[in-house]
């Protein structure tokens, strides 16, 4: 084989590793018709997230629908003109709901992952090393748990102007206390098995034993946490959208519940609630239920029958 061939020859290997291991996934969670909608819900979302702007037939903001005489529709039902109806602005729900979801992802996704990425490396690190490191992490993580998240979130946010990363960065910097508390506990059995003992004899240095011994038997919850860690990033993104303080600059499902609130058309306006409102709860349930099931892999005594 030519040293030319040898790269490409590679990466052909490792594309179908990993198409093998998404069909792996996709099977597993077939077998689980909750997860397995759950996984239908989320890809959509992902898809939303991803295009809805593109998708939106009007400007969330900008444009503002009329019927005849030029007159604003505000608080119509699903019309022709609105599919979704109009808010009391006169902005199409629609288009703010598909505009709404990329926020609500890019939170999502990468608070989530900030979540599980800072508390794996927590965890991982205080388990293994013990002593005084252990005792200071898990002592900084103490502390993290009697810092309630929503009020300091918004003293954080009363100073400064809030955007979408500076979100993401306080929820990731405030929810990563759980998945360090639970891989360190995960740690702490995997680090006196036979083979971790057989490395630090062969003379392996603790990072190398640390990421390529111990690291791997753990990711497992690391990567469970991770996706809790999503739900709850954007349970989180909406509760302070709702509260006024979401980047002003966007439009998101939980502003849109504000601005439907402030209206006084919480009642009435169903068509307004009720778009951001199901879009929230379906991805946070979905992202549960796809953990849920990996979760009784994971931890066989919470098995349930299917």
């Amino acid at each position: 084989m030519s040293t030319e061939t040898k790269p490409k020859a590679e990466l052909y290997k490792r594309v179908n590793n990993l198409g093998s291991v998404v069909r792996d996934q996709f099977t597993f969670l077939r077998q689980d018709r909750l997860a397995f909608g759950g996984m239908l819900v989320v890809a959509a979302f992902v898809f939303i997230g991803l295009f809805g702007p593109m998708l939106a037939p009007h400007d969330p903001i900008e444009f503002t629908v009329r019927g005849e005489g030029d007159a604003v529709l505000r608080l119509t039902g699903p019309t022709g003109a609105a599919l979704l109806g109009t808010t009391a602005y006169g902005k199409d729900v629609l288009s703010q709901f598909l505009a709404g979801a990329r926020p609500t992802f890019i939170v999502g996704l990468f608070g989530g992952l900030g979540t599980g990425a800072i508390g794996f490396l927590v965890g991982l690190v205080s388990g293994y090393y013990g002593g005084w490191v252990d005792e200071v992490l898990m002592r900084l993580t103490d502390l993290t748990f009697s810092l309630p998240f929503m009020p300091m979130a918004l003293l954080l946010l009363t100073f400064v102007t809030p955007s979408v990363w500076l979100m993401t960065a306080i929820i990731a910097g405030f929810l990563w206390k759980m998945p360090a508390r639970v891989v360190r506990s995960e740690v702490l059995s995997v680090r006196e098995r036979t083979f971790v003992k057989s490395a630090r004899a062969s003379g392996a240095s603790d990072l190398r034993t640390m990421f390529y011994h111990v690291a791997p038997n753990v990711l497992p919850i690391g990567f469970l946490y991770t996706a809790y860690g999503v739900a709850w990033a954007i349970a989180a993104q909406a509760s302070l959208a709702f509260l006024g303080f979401g980047d002003p600059t966007m439009t998101s499902w939980g502003r849109m519940l504000r601005q439907v609130f402030e209206s006084g058309s919480m009642r009435i306006a169903w068509w307004w609630v009720l778009p951001p409102a199901i879009g929230i709860a379906a991805v946070t349930t979905s992202v549960f239920l796809i953990g849920r099931s990996y979760e009784e892999v994971i931890n066989p005594e919470i098995q349930t029958d299917q």
